[in-house]
């Protein structure tokens, strides 16, 4: 359990991110309320994610299968839940059905991983589950995400054969250094146009995930629709154990 010291630096901190995304939005003239942002509580404990709800936040993320599906319970059903980054095609079943409130998967990387995730919601009786695409912008093997050049392939066959599936966007996540993030930035914003054209869905439509801690105001001033915030909001990651993705 967090101390009231550390919950409430957090809360300080949640102030602190939401003030700079809205300037960095206007310095582009964007509206700030078109920006989303994802509070990514991965090792953090469920009393500290509850003083960032009740300081009003309500859309949190997490990377692991086995953390959300234990800290959801826990917390107020209104949460809105996203799943972020790579999803292991077994875990779509485990992973839904432990999270009712599921609202986003950012992570789909092929089509297995969405025709199980497909499936899933539709064995489930859940309402449809919005997905954001995932593209290595970066090009490192270490990397989950799909190539640039198949991102099309990939958005097309979740709009037109997932029906349990809602394609709302894509996600990247950028250069640990952050010396490449504008090139990576911008190729995600090239795919968001290649996709749309091909679909033919406005850009607006098409959300665009990227930007975390250290660089989320940037990506703002580039298009980012969704930015998502760990360390900043809730202080360094602990890791007393390591959690199956």
């Amino acid at each position: 359990m967090a101390s009231p010291a550390v919950e409430a630096t957090a809360a300080t901190a949640l102030r602190s991110v939401m003030f700079r995304v809205r300037q960095a939005a206007r310095r582009v003239g964007r509206e700030p309320d078109r920006v989303r942002v994802v509070a990514v509580s991965k090792t953090k404990p469920v009393s500290l994610i509850r003083q960032i709800y009740d300081a009003g936040h309500r859309c949190f993320g997490e990377n692991y299968v086995q953390e959300i599906i234990d800290k959801a319970p826990q917390l107020p059903e209104d949460i809105e839940w996203q799943f972020i980054g790579h999803l292991q095609s077994n875990k779509a079943k485990t992973l839904l059905a432990g999270v009712p409130n599921l609202a986003v998967v950012q992570g789909v990387d092929s089509d297995k991983i969405a025709n199980n995730l497909d499936r899933a919601v539709s064995n489930l009786g859940r309402h449809p589950l919005r997905v954001l695409v995932q593209v290595n912008t970066s090009g490192e093997a270490s990397k989950s995400g799909i190539e640039p050049s198949s991102v099309v392939e990939l958005a097309r066959h979740v709009k037109l054969h997932c029906p349990n599936l809602v394609f709302s966007g894509l996600m990247t996540i950028g250069m640990p250094d952050y010396t490449s993030t504008p090139e990576n930035f911008r190729t995600l914003s090239n795919c968001r146009t290649e996709v749309c054209k091909d679909l033919g869905i406005a850009e607006d439509q098409c959300e665009l995930s990227m930007g975390m801690s250290g660089d989320f105001e940037q990506a703002i001033e580039m298009g980012s629709t969704v930015v998502r915030i760990g360390s900043t909001i809730f202080g360094p990651r602990e890791y007393p154990q390591k959690h199956p993705k």
